[in-house]
């Protein structure tokens, strides 16, 4: 059967992700192959003292992607998409929509970025004895309570961006496990109930009594069915109406349990890192941590497995803004170049500078960093008076400091908790360039790295594996289906650490720690 005839007969799958930068779709054939794809730049904006994206960017960026979607497969194949055999849809993890009985959004969405609710993280830490992180969905409730804001009395149900989407679509209130996993914490399949009961005894002590298990969204297990495109769900997502209601979705995901999809890491043992605007390591644990720790996250895989995730806000955005500055340059220089090719020749010459980056210092925080104890963020460079100043030198700094934070949080793990990390699966916008990234984090974790070459299809990819997991994956575990049907012959590249590299990072990163009173201070400089 050829690829049109497959597209024509429902036999693909479909995942929407909406990123903090792009909302992209994948359209995968039934051998879970990717074959068409479509994709929304859109870019969150501080308001208010929240990171935000409103209801128009949210409603009219899915549209625009699925648009875009439609049109490659026209374009390709020369025939409409009008129904695949399942689908699904995921999100930046963590934040908050809060909502009244109606279904009305009361204040806008506060995304994971919003470095916030200190207070409320703090207490919840404290209560459950629980590290439960500022990102988290149940962190902004007790925040926004212990604020007295207004809209708290009128909040009938909160939800995650992926949750909320899935919402649009079916009409389902519904979180899979790995989403649910950063909402509030979980135990076996569910929210854990002892901890529900503390948390609500302290939310009535502060007036908000509704019980959480009607505020929360449901909890579901990676293919689970129940959920299905309703006809105002295709009015929503498909403007040309082609698309047929009645397709089953599975468990919304958030980035993370689709990057572990994507990355064939959701057995115990395994681990991802996935780099774009945030970064975050997730190494799925063999056995409970003895600590809780600030810097960590226990959330799960989409099938409940634990996860210790290290979450860090700041990645990408702040060496974009360099490379599009040098690309001004270019332009002035008279020989323009593209964003691939600029990116191309800054990493790759940035790979034969110092490995100590020549004394120089990069602080990459766009917004607060919470695992670098950094509330509020500043980006900041600086060099010592013998340091050696060079492009390559600067560039390789940059990398540096995309994974600087990350380090902190993962040597927790493999210092004090012993996890054998005998390799790391990475993906993402940061390793799109060959052996820059890649080799930059196999130096800093001091573990093996690899990138598959499905890498740049990302958490799309990996939820329309999770959807097509409900469907086919019917008698298996997920880990089991995921090596034995998508992954048994995917090719990848496995960088390992250089003594060299190694060395200087950790010459860096002493520099790093060194300077974070003065990344500290400079919050109050305006």
């Amino acid at each position: 059967m050829s690829l049109k005839e497959k597209i024509e007969n429902g036999q693909t799958f479909l995942g929407i992700e909406l990123g903090s930068t792009r909302i992209k779709a994948v359209l995968t054939d039934d051998n879970y192959v990717p074959i068409a794809s479509g994709a929304a730049d859109w870019e969150n904006r501080f308001e208010n003292g929240f990171w935000t994206y409103s209801l128009d960017d949210i409603h009219g960026g899915l549209k625009s992607c699925y648009a875009s979607l439609a049109a490659d497969v026209a374009e390709k194949y020369g025939t409409e998409l009008t129904s695949v055999k399942a689908m699904g849809v995921s999100a930046m993890m963590h934040g908050y929509m809060a909502f009244d009985s109606n279904g009305e959004l009361l204040v806008p969405f506060r995304t994971w970025r919003c470095t916030v609710t200190e207070q409320a993280a703090s207490e919840l830490t404290s209560l459950l004895d629980f590290n439960i992180p500022q990102r988290w969905s149940i962190a902004h409730l007790y925040q926004a309570i212990l604020n007295g804001e207004q809209h708290v009395h009128k909040t009938a149900y909160i939800s995650t961006l992926a949750g909320y989407v899935h919402y649009i679509l079916t009409g389902k209130r519904v979180v899979g496990i790995g989403e649910a996993s950063g909402i509030f914490p979980v135990s076996g399949k569910d929210y854990d109930e002892k901890m529900l009961e503390k948390t609500e005894e302290l939310f009535r002590r502060h007036g908000f009594d509704r019980p959480l298990h009607e505020v929360l969204p449901a909890v579901a297990d990676a293919g689970e069915k129940g959920s299905f495109l309703t006809e105002s769900g295709v009015k929503f997502l498909d403007e040309k109406g082609i698309l047929k209601a009645g397709i089953p979705l599975c468990p919304p995901e958030g980035d993370a349990g689709t990057g572990m999809a994507a990355t064939n890491s959701v057995r115990p043992g395994t681990g991802n890192v996935s780099a774009g605007t945030s970064v975050f390591a997730m190494p799925v644990l063999e056995r409970p941590l003895t600590g809780v720790y600030p810097e960590i996250d226990v959330v799960t895989t989409p099938d409940g497995a634990p996860v210790a995730m290290v979450h860090c806000n700041n990645c990408c955005s702040e060496i974009d803004v360099w490379v599009k500055m040098f690309g001004e340059f270019a332009e002035l220089s008279g020989r323009p170049a593209d964003k691939s090719e600029l990116y191309e020749l800054l990493y790759t010459n940035a790979m034969k500078g110092d490995p100590g980056c020549g004394g120089l210092t990069v602080y990459n925080f766009l917004s607060g960093e919470p695992v670098a104890g950094v509330d509020d963020g500043r980006p900041m460079y600086f060099r010592t008076p013998d340091s050696e100043p060079s492009l390559a030198n600067f560039f390789r700094a940059q990398l540096y400091s995309t994974v600087a934070a990350l380090k902190t949080g993962m040597d927790i793990l493999l210092e004090k908790e012993k996890i054998s990390l005998k390799n790391i699966t990475a993906h993402g916008g940061l390793f799109k360039v060959k052996n820059a990234a890649q080799q930059v984090l196999a130096d800093a974790l001091g573990t093996e790295v690899s990138v598959m070459e499905t890498a740049g299809e990302g958490g799309a990819w990996g939820i329309a594996l999770l959807a097509a997991y409900m469907t086919d994956g019917v008698g298996n575990s997920l880990a089991d289906w995921l090596d034995e049907n998508v992954f048994a012959g995917s090719k990848k590249i496995t960088l390992s650490p250089d003594k060299n590299g190694a060395k200087g990072f950790a010459e860096f990163m002493e520099r790093y720690k060194t300077g974070l009173p003065a990344e500290k201070i400079l919050k109050g400089a305006e």
